[in-house]
């Protein structure tokens, strides 16, 4: 059963002018899709995540991400989520022909103040990641075959190496890569992982 993993992402300095800071650092770190470049969505969330949006914006030809944190920073309160959404490339097998294509994958980013959802940050994060569900990664319903085998490694790399560059470049003080299965994320890439070596 495929599983959504999450980045977790905390900071030291999470106040309400710190907050679009570190958000920019890491969607600076990210690597948007050149088929669907930049941030294509940005949402404002009061309070909880039971309110209504007060702000949403579609950017079809995507922003980049300076842009988009600027359209965030008119509205900075410690009571306040701020969503952005964008893409990037991942491997998937096309069923009907056999092959594997480069397609755009969608990832949320949620940037969540210390005073919003009681303080929900404290057990999801400052920034938590939404890579989406975990069988883009691990392809686990796939025949293996040596194309196979390169296009998860490929896609489990891009997981991987953009973990290590935000821990690297946003300034956190602490992350964590996790899924809501009761089976640690890490003991299910590596056991992919054994399989397809």
């Amino acid at each position: 059963m495929s599983d959504p993993i999450f980045l977790s992402l905390w900071f030291p300095d999470f106040s309400g002018p710190e907050m679009l800071p570190h958000a920019f650092a890491v969607l600076q770190q990210f690597p948007f899709s050149p088929q669907r470049p930049g941030v294509t969505y940005f949402g404002l969330h009061p309070v909880s995540w039971s309110e209504p949006t007060l702000l949403e914006r579609r950017f079809l030809g995507g922003i980049d991400p300076g842009q988009a944190t600027l359209i965030a920073a008119e509205h900075v309160h410690d009571d306040y989520a701020y969503v952005f959404e964008a893409y990037w490339d991942l491997w998937s097998p096309d069923v009907s022909s056999g092959h594997w294509l480069l397609e755009p994958a969608p990832v949320r980013f949620i940037v969540q103040g210390e005073e919003f959802d009681e303080g929900t940050y404290q057990q999801t994060g400052h920034i938590q990641v939404d890579f989406g569900l975990d069988s883009y990664y691990l392809q686990p319903e796939t025949e293996l075959s040596d194309q196979t085998r390169a296009k998860i490694r490929e896609n489990v790399a891009k997981l991987v190496e953009f973990s290590v560059n935000v821990e690297k470049n946003s300034g956190s003080s602490a992350r964590l890569l996790w899924s809501e299965s009761e089976e640690s994320l890490a003991r299910k890439l590596i056991a992919r992982l054994q399989k397809v070596q």
